[in-house]
């Protein structure tokens, strides 16, 4: 079986720094099933290709199926349904599970981002093609689609006929695969090591508890949040159910870690498989409310120039993210008054992967907003993103004075969900907030009377608009104010904003 990988970055030998295999050699490696070789059929600074080649042993696998209990669905021994399974099988020469593990084992330290000789190029995002010739494929092209297209490859999965010969027997199950993006290499190689074994529904290794961390291991940053993680999760799990229960649990901790006051946790489908917000309307071009939410936060900023940036109450550091892939933020710092949250944050970001320089641009602290935090001066800009909901009204002074009057950056953005649009949510009953947590929902009115004492009290200009549709009768899903401050100092006197609550 074989997989190639591609890049056009130039100078493309690089790849090799990236895979850390040199390019003028064969690389060979023992396998539990047989031996697995990376070579260059083409390197030169324009393009170079890496292919890793699997030559199976039959009798090797059939000695470690039998040794560890099983494969495919369940562990049987003899996944194709007969007696002689085990030693007639495709194994040899379709993509499947035992390329996976060989990408583990190979190319170890490119799935982990980490690159001695060339380590900013393992950060950032190059031109790349991989390609399975041979891929057993349980769903057809259209499940490659689903899976890979949403993690921003371009899919082309072209189905093998059964027999050229004989056209009227229709396409076998396997595909010819090729994915064409830009993306970080270890980003490429941990979506084949998931979804290898997912297409071809039928690992050839017994699925045990310690499977849930690999799975989230080479999931991080992204199979929280794709639309098929339910059907990843299951496959890759071998369908046991309760691996998979427990693992979908995990990432949807990440979820509500991630987004704590997004309305698509209110309504999340019981198997915490759909990522859709069922019975909601729709958005617009429909992007989830999210990320409508945080392309608008990132337009306010851009509009303020701001080169240093603190996203207070940053949760599982879904606004951090974004802000890391503009280079114009200089420096990034997240707090959140839970560690948990800063350490789901930590892992989202991958800080252990970065490259000393790219560290160094981003912070994460622990620090209650509603005490005044000397580190948090002198900061362009500062974003409280579906914050100020979660504290009861009593202490919004606090915040008011800690991040207006203390902390005093040149701009604040924040946003704060419009309790009039709720009506349109079919999921929500009469007079309940969206989150759980949430202690107060503003009307329109009302959030326009807080931002204008605030800012009057601080010394601050005040824009307001709206993110997501906006009805004509309710408004938009999401208030959004602009705080761009006009006055040096502030007032000393507290504000009473009672009637605004």
């Amino acid at each position: 079986m074989l997989i190639t990988v591609t890049t056009t970055h130039q100078p493309a030998t690089d790849l090799g720094y990236l895979l850390v295999k040199h390019p003028d050699r064969v690389h060979t490696f023992g396998m539990p099933t047989g031996t697995a070789y990376v070579v260059y059929p083409e390197a030169d600074t324009e393009r170079c290709t890496a292919a890793l080649l699997l030559d199976i042993d039959p009798l090797a696998l059939s000695g470690a199926r039998t040794r560890r209990g099983g494969s495919g669905r369940g562990g049987n021994p003899t996944p194709d349904g007969f007696t002689l399974g085990q030693y007639v099988n495709d194994r040899s020469y379709a993509a499947s599970s035992l390329l996976s593990s060989a990408l583990s084992t190979v190319f170890r330290s490119a799935l982990r981002g980490n690159s001695k000789d060339r380590p900013e190029l393992a950060a950032t995002a190059i031109p790349l093609e991989l390609r399975v010739p041979a891929l057993r494929c349980r769903g057809g092209a259209e499940l490659t689609e689903k899976l890979f297209a949403p993690l921003g490859w371009t899919v082309t999965a072209v189905p093998i006929p059964l027999d050229p010969s004989r056209p009227d027997w229709g396409d076998s199950r396997y595909v010819d695969l090729t994915l064409t993006g830009t993306l970080r290499l270890a980003d490429a190689l941990n979506h084949l090591y998931v979804l290898l074994p997912v297409l071809d529904d039928a690992k050839h290794y017994w699925v045990a508890p310690d499977e849930i961390d690999k799975l989230l291991r080479a999931g991080a940053g992204w199979l929280a949040e794709h639309p098929e993680r339910g059907l990843i999760t299951r496959r890759y799990l071998a369908h046991r159910r309760a691996l998979a229960g427990a693992a979908l649990a995990r990432l949807a901790e990440q979820r509500l870690a991630d987004e704590p006051a997004d309305p698509d946790s209110i309504v999340e489908a019981p198997d915490c498989g759909a990522d859709e917000e069922a019975g909601l309307p729709a958005t617009v071009d429909r992007q989830p409310l999210a990320a409508l939410r945080r392309a608008a936060v990132l337009a306010a900023l851009d509009s303020s120039g701001a080169t240093r940036v603190l996203d207070l109450g940053c949760g599982g550091g879904a606004l951090l993210t974004d802000l890391v892939k503009n280079r114009r933020y200089t420096e990034i710092v997240g707090t959140d008054v839970s560690s948990r949250s800063l350490t789901v944050a930590e892992r989202r970001l991958r800080l252990d992967r970065l490259p000393p320089r790219q560290r160094e641009r981003i912070k994460l602290w622990q620090s209650a907003l509603t005490y005044q935090d000397d580190r948090l001066r002198g900061y362009d800009a500062a974003v409280l993103m579906e914050v100020v909901e979660h504290l009861d009204p009593p202490r919004l002074p606090a915040l008011e004075a800690a991040v207006f009057g203390h902390a005093r950056p040149e701009t604040v953005v924040v946003t704060t969900p419009n309790v009039e649009y709720n009506v349109r949510y079919p999921g929500l009953a009469a007079g309940a907030f969206r989150h759980t947590d949430h202690r107060f929902e503003w009307t329109r009115a009302e959030f326009a009377d807080w931002t204008g004492a605030v800012g009057a009290h601080y010394g601050y200009a005040v824009t307001i608009s709206g993110v997501g549709a906006d009805d004509p009768e309710v408004g938009s899903p999401t208030q959004l104010a602009v705080f761009t401050r006009t006055a040096p100092n502030p007032t000393p006197q507290p504000t009473d904003l009672g009637d605004a609550r």
